[in-house]
């Protein structure tokens, strides 16, 4: 994920991030199946499919909460550049930064080149110029500041993992139902 941060900026097509995409899911599907035997050794075989079920619903909701955690992080920076780069454009009037601060505030999301000229039809030539660029600018940022989520994540896991070495290790349940009391 760390190789994505400085590759973002410069990729001028999805090739460009296919390589530290493969090695972050390649890392990611081989942790899966470790965590997964980890969490579940000490549940008793009887109980082992609730386990599994909870243990999914839980990773379930992490990932959607992480997305949508950063997503809005993405959203939120792309704001943030954006509206900072009109108002340091010496390109665009106050008024027309005034607009661009208000629209940001009314509705941020992340727009194709394409999609903006579309947008823009009717502004003058250099008003659109500096709104493509800066729009062209402020996706990547966004996009690096987003992708600190997973890795911070990361970071905690790696942390929390050598305190989970030093804690002894986790014996199996044991199935008590059935047995006779005396």
């Amino acid at each position: 994920m760390v190789a994505l941060l400085p590759v973002v900026p410069r990729a001028t097509s999805g090739w460009y991030l296919f390589i530290p995409l493969v090695l972050a899911g390649s890392g990611f599907g081989l942790l899966v199946s470790q965590l997964n035997n980890y969490t579940l050794a000490p549940i008793s075989e009887e109980r082992i499919s609730e386990a599994a079920g909870a243990n999914s619903a839980a990773g379930s909701f992490g990932l959607s909460f992480g997305l949508a955690f950063a997503g809005a992080i993405m959203l939120a920076t792309l704001s943030f550049a954006f509206t900072k780069m009109a108002e340091d454009s010496t390109v665009l009037a106050p008024a027309e930064q005034q607009q661009v601060s208000k629209a940001l505030d009314d509705d941020a999301e992340l727009m194709t080149n394409t999609q903006l000229e579309e947008i823009l039809v009717g502004q003058p030539p250099d008003v659109k110029a500096e709104i493509i660029r800066i729009n062209t600018d402020a996706r990547p940022i966004s996009l690096q500041v987003a992708l600190l989520v997973p890795i911070l994540a990361a970071l905690i896991g790696l942390i929390n993992s050598f305190r989970m070495m030093r804690m002894p290790d986790i014996e199996p349940a044991t199935d008590i139902e059935g047995v006779a009391f005396g």
